[in-house]
């Protein structure tokens, strides 16, 4: 038996895990053990801050609902989720459409709509068309592509947090037609602060942060034999839109509503993108996320 202290309790902590049968869960945890004993060596941690921090996260977990996932809100404005993100997209065999962060508001199960549905139930702004072909990296047209679309309202609202868990709004779920094309209708989103009434907003009301997210649509589309693309389009003229609470505003991403001419539906303000979709390799997913309701059945 040997007495411990602050550095070789980390060597005696990875040589009991050296057990570990998957290699990539030892990879994994002795990374992250080294680290997290690094940071508390590097801050001097006091057994006071560090209950403080346990505090927080258990406050996190108790936190998440079915609708509501605070862990992966955590991710989001701790920029986790978006180094995640830029680490899968390095490692893609080819890259289309640039990502985007999937957030904690995605919800399975949305109603497949006809194109040029509107997806929202009901709504006092002006309504506006996006629209654009879903194609793969050489422009040829992807048909049957599922492209699927949440957003908050016009007043910045989720389904969620506006109705009941049941009530399913501002989403659809839409299949491209033969030439790849995909259009609906909605209303401009307004751009909102992430819930600051649990803990991780008492977290960045602590830090000083505003704790807004720009206007954007969320977007998912998937299409046999390519890699699933996560993205999201966001209003350039959003206040916020140079300083995302999450990180997930890429120049790429950005647009603009505008009268198009060759809009599918006359008379609108609408905006056009094109996505481009490159070859998948084997469970290839982009998702840094999840619906909420997921983890209480994976449990």
């Amino acid at each position: 038996m040997i007495d411990l202290d602050e550095n070789t309790v980390t060597d005696a902590t990875l040589a009991q895990m050296s057990t570990t049968s998957d290699p990539r869960l030892k990879e994994l945890m002795d990374a992250a053990v080294r680290h997290m004993h690094a940071f508390a060596r590097e801050v001097n941690l006091t057994p006071a801050e560090w209950l403080t921090g346990i505090s927080i996260l258990t406050q996190v977990g108790k936190a998440c609902t079915d609708v509501r996932q605070e862990f992966i809100l955590l991710s989001d404005v701790l920029g986790l989720s978006a180094v995640v993100n830029a680490l899968h997209d390095k490692k893609a065999k080819e890259l289309g459409t640039q990502s985007s962060l999937l957030g904690p508001f995605f919800r399975e199960g949305a109603p497949e709509l006809p194109l040029g549905a509107n997806i929202v139930r009901n709504h006092t702004a002006p309504e506006i068309v996006l629209y654009g072909r879903v194609t793969d990296n050489n422009s040829n047209p992807l048909p049957n592509a599922l492209v699927q679309v949440w957003q908050t309202d016009e007043h910045g609202w989720y389904d969620v947090q506006a109705h009941d868990d049941a009530h399913m709004d501002m989403r659809g779920n839409f299949r491209t037609d033969a030439h790849g094309n995909y259009y609906f209708r909605t209303v401009r989103p307004l751009g909102y602060s992430i819930p600051m009434d649990g803990p991780v907003g008492r977290l960045v009301k602590m830090q000083g942060r505003h704790g807004m997210r720009p206007s954007h649509v969320h977007m998912l589309i998937t299409a046999s034999g390519y890699r699933e693309l996560v993205s999201a389009l966001y209003f350039g003229d959003d206040p916020n839109i140079g300083s995302d609470t999450v990180f997930g505003v890429s120049a790429s991403l950005v647009i603009d509503a505008k009268d198009n001419a060759d809009c599918p539906i006359p008379g609108l303000k609408s905006v056009r993108y094109d996505f481009r979709l490159p070859r998948a390799a084997d469970n290839d997913t982009g998702r840094v996320g999840a619906d909420p309701a997921s983890f209480k059945a994976a449990e």
